[in-house]
């Protein structure tokens, strides 16, 4: 490479004119994906432990429902279909059908609900449980920092963190 190729390509780099690709900005809207918005614009994801709350609230009030309301009819549906099926009617094995159907199905969806609703209750213990350790951390970090930090008192004296020293000895 010839010295004026150097001092060529030196200034088409500061320039940016550069061969080598460089990202200095996103496309401000309109671009492949749609707009960009910037997580300072929307905010961070947060939950609180009242939305946990109200999430697994609504699920066990569903489950208790579902518990209440809808197997009312199973009992009644599977005694019709006994009794269809008794008097040689083939509307009482599709009726049973339907109703071992409608078991299973309800029973799937109650098990979510109850997943849902235990998930969030340890979701929301298990944040308490984050929460608490990191406040016990950082107050541990505090009194320690108190205990080294010499700005505390006028230079020359005895920290006050450490308390007071007993004239006496034994």
């Amino acid at each position: 490479m010839a010295w004026d190729e150097w001092d060529r390509l030196k200034a088409d780099a500061a320039q940016g004119q550069s061969t080598q690709m460089r990202l200095n900005h996103v496309d401000p809207g309109g671009g492949t994906y749609g707009p960009y918005v910037t997580p300072s614009e929307t905010g961070d994801l947060k939950v609180g432990h009242k939305d946990l709350e109200k999430i697994g609230g609504a699920a066990h009030r569903l489950y208790d429902q579902l518990w209440d309301k809808a197997r009312v009819a199973t009992p009644s549906s599977d005694s019709a279909a006994g009794d269809l099926s008794k008097q040689g009617f083939a509307l009482g094995a599709g009726l049973q059908h339907a109703s071992n159907r409608w078991e299973e199905q309800l029973k799937s969806l109650m098990d979510a609900c109850a997943q849902i609703s235990n998930h969030m209750q340890t979701t929301k213990k298990v944040h308490a449980n984050d929460e608490n350790y990191i406040q016990r951390q950082m107050s541990s970090i505090d009194a320690l920092d108190d205990g080294f930090d010499e700005r505390v008192g006028t230079p020359g004296k005895k920290n006050s963190i450490y308390g007071e020293k007993d004239e006496k000895k034994e």
